[in-house]
């Protein structure tokens, strides 16, 4: 039986950690764990996602909620809906849903004060892994035949109904996916007419739209690794970008990190031109992707070939003179003397900014892709090098299980984003007393989580801002600290500090918070915004050379509305607490941020969520940010607009029900069949309570906290609903906390704010 490890690190030789391991999380299969009977249980769950999958799309994460629930003493039964709550009064409800939800959610938490789950959704990071691993000849030392039966299981449960693969598990097939999930099984051992006739159904689609020479960008890269299509069907990933002057917009320097860590990688493996071993497998391959023999390929049309299912940013006309004109001109002659010795120099830099990477995040690197891509880039620098066991060892930060088999997540996990919200959560029902020991844990955790010093070395030649005082988004091993993760900590730490040392703990140093506030204030764009990661280094014409087709606003660290009322709102908590320490920077700060907020808003009244679904997660920034700036529903007109859009797209239920479809299309949309969402509705609702909507009419707020109280299930817990999280525009993702976090986050602020009675115990 497979079970979750939490904050453990002593097995894994060599692999460091700047705060004992706390807040890691794996999953790691046992032969010998479990009872008959709970294995029963646990096959049970898997069937019936299977038998559902056409309609339920997203998994439960029943197999950690079992694990917990046991560890816990809790009789497991089947959840439902519970019963309608009768005839007690309104606050009545309330306190006892949330006392309920409560319960529930403090056996979630895990003994290291976090709260694991599911964050993961894409289904095109498996593939690389998996490509990867088989290229190194370390599949079988990875990947157990436990995890290659859940691989699989999860592969197969996401496939869509014509035989494709989506880019995300709710989406509709996509060349992309479908063309590197088939490989991905036949890498695992899957026959070409295996698994009930599936894997006939996926190459039919392939085929049917126009082979893999119609692949976007990366799946023309991960295909030329393996050896199933040549690097001259390729455009030009030259590592000599990385050997510009910085001064020049264009210097991977100035890229969003996200992207530079992964076209970082790339340019090296271009550069290289590796191709794996060709084995049978791969010869196989290059029969069963093609609609044509693979020696009579026109590799040079391939080149800008991508299948209308995956456009989601066409190659404006100006990529293809640059790709051609490197493709035809640069590259033959810095493949030949003397100008292939500037190759070997770039490749050697290209390296070095692998190795500082791998080094400074302990070997998970910023995200799944550059990890991958870096461990494949070491194993081809030198196959016996101990940096490859190094970096197997933290492939397992990666791979989370469910009952629809095992992914790949996002991150190493959500685990500091979702505690903070939890705290958050938590503090708003007033149950502090009931629920101090998780409080307690919880505060623990984040304190432990805080990054507290800079990225090695002369921090501006690996083009890396400072990060001592931030927050990372899972764990500080991970090295990367984020705007709006630093500032919802600083606020919850904030916070906790003026609760109760008895049922808290000890209040975060000083020290700490200076710094976190330092972060912040070097942070912030000349306009006011604030990006993810760092400063916005460049300029959004370079989107013009985004040569993912895939995704949106990829090239250079954009301003979010997000992250800036983040940020507002933990330096006005700060400043309250704190009112002597750089008073006068910080309130230029706020100013700034409010303007810049205030200049985001949408005619209709709304701000785009660039990584919540969508327009009811980034209104409710939009208000919490300009409240917190001490703007009103009186004093301000973007309240006020932002009040009539939420109100005009609540349902006929009460709640909200926002479709993914909004960020890709830009534009609301709601669920089909006009379906609330608890997620969608708490936003909607924390929004409107924040701008004080009680005032004016309290029903638009009573139905919506009823919507959420009828979906309560018996045991406490809610029901999974459609993905909620999305990044780059178009690619969504699993935040699987977020449907017992908002609930009770709104929930507790409509009973005290808006009924207006405080929880008793």
């Amino acid at each position: 039986m497979w079970k979750l490890k939490l904050s453990k690190g002593e097995d894994d030789i060599g692999v460091t950690s700047v705060n004992d391991h706390i807040g890691r999380q794996f999953w790691e299969f046992d032969p010998h764990e479990g009872t008959p009977e709970e294995r029963s249980q646990i096959e049970s769950m898997r069937q019936e996602f299977t038998r559902n999958k056409s309609n339920v799309k997203h998994s439960s994460d029943l197999l950690m909620r079992f694990q917990f629930a046991s560890e816990n003493h809790i009789k497991t039964n089947k959840s439902q809906v519970a019963e309608a709550k009768g005839d007690d009064e309104d606050d009545e409800v309330v306190v006892k849903t949330l006392k309920k939800a409560l319960k529930f959610f403090s056996t979630l938490q895990g003994e290291d004060g976090s709260w694991p789950a599911d964050y993961g959704g894409p289904l095109f990071l498996l593939p690389g892994l998996i490509v990867g691993l088989h290229v190194m000849g370390a599949k079988e030392a990875v990947l157990s035949i436990e995890h290659t039966r859940e691989i699989r299981r999860y592969l197969y449960n996401h496939q869509n109904g014509d035989g494709g693969w989506g880019l995300h598990i709710e989406g509709h097939s996509t060349m992309f996916c479908t063309a590197l999930n088939y490989v991905s099984l036949r890498l695992l051992g899957e026959r070409m007419d295996g698994g009930d006739g599936a894997m006939t159904k996926a190459r039919k689609w392939i085929l049917d739209h126009g082979s893999v020479t119609h692949i976007p960008t990366w799946g023309k890269f991960w295909l030329s690794v393996l050896g199933v299509y040549e690097w001259s069907g390729n455009n030009p990933l030259p590592p000599e970008m990385w050997l510009l002057p910085y001064f020049l917009p264009l210097h991977p320097g100035r890229m969003w990190c996200h992207t530079r860590m992964i076209y970082l990688p790339m340019s090296y493996l271009y550069g290289k031109r590796f191709v794996g071993p060709i084995s049978s497998i791969v010869l196989s391959l290059r029969r069963e992707l093609y609609n044509t023999l693979y020696h009579q390929v026109n590799w040079d049309l391939s080149r800008n070939q991508c299948a209308k299912e995956d456009l989601y940013y066409p190659h404006p006309i100006i990529q293809d003179v640059i790709w051609g004109g490197l493709n035809k001109i640069a590259e033959p002659l810095l493949m030949r003397r003397p100008l292939s010795k500037l190759r070997k120099k770039a490749l050697n830099t290209a390296m070095q900014h692998i190795h500082y990477e791998d080094e400074n995040t302990r070997y998970i690197c910023i995200g799944p892709v550059s990890k991958v891509l870096n461990m494949l880039c070491c194993w081809v620098e030198d196959p016996k090098s101990t940096v490859n066991k190094l970096h197997l060892s933290r492939v397992k930060d990666y791979l989370w299980i469910a009952e629809d088999g095992m992914k790949m997540q996002g991150y190493n996990g959500s685990q500091l984003w979702d505690a903070v919200f939890a705290v958050q959560a938590i503090s708003s029902t007033n149950l502090e007393a009931e629920y101090g020991s998780t409080l307690r844990k919880a505060h623990s955790f984040i304190k432990n989580s805080q990054v507290r010093e800079n990225s090695s070395g002369n921090i501006q030649s690996w083009y890396r801002h400072i990060t001592c005082g931030g927050w990372p988004f899972s764990t500080p091993d991970n090295g990367w600290p984020v705007s709006d993760c630093t500032a919802e900590a600083l606020k919850t730490v904030l916070m906790l500090s003026q609760m109760p040392y008895h049922l808290v703990g000890e209040a975060i140093a000083p020290e700490c918070l200076y710094d976190a506030v330092h972060l912040l204030l070097t942070l912030q764009n000349n306009n006011g915004g604030y990006s993810s990661y760092e400063l916005m280094r460049s300029y959004p014409w370079l989107e013009m050379i985004n040569p993912a087709e895939t995704f949106g606003d990829i090239m250079i660290d954009y301003q979010y509305v997000e992250c800036t009322s983040a940020v507002v709102q933990g330096l006005t908590s700060f400043m309250k607490l704190y009112p002597g320490h750089r008073r006068k920077e910080i309130e230029a700060s706020i100013n700034k941020a409010t303007t810049f907020i205030e200049n985001m808003q949408l005619p209709d009244g709304s701000w785009y969520g660039s990584w919540g679904i969508c327009y009811t997660y980034g209104t409710w920034f939009g208000i919490k940010g300009l409240a917190a700036s001490g703007k009103t529903y009186e004093t301000s007109h973007c309240i006020r607009k932002a009040c009539a859009f939420l109100l005009s797209k609540q349902l006929p239920s009460g709640g909200w029900g926002e479709s993914y479809t909004s960020c890709t299309q830009k534009i609301y949309t709601n669920i089909a069949g006009n379906k609330s969402h608890i997620t969608n509705t708490s936003w909607a609702l924390l929004a409107l309570i924040a701008a004080q909507q009680a005032k004016r009419d309290r029903r638009p707020l009573d139905v919506a906290a009823r919507v959420l109280i009828d979906h309560q299930m018996e045991n406490g817990d809610f029901p999974q609903q459609e993905i909620i999280g999305v990044f780059n525009k178009n690619c969504m993702i699993s935040y699987s906390s977020y449907r017992n976090i908002f609930p009770i986050w709104a929930l507790g602020e409509y009973l005290n704010r808006v009924i207006g009675k405080k929880c008793t115990t």
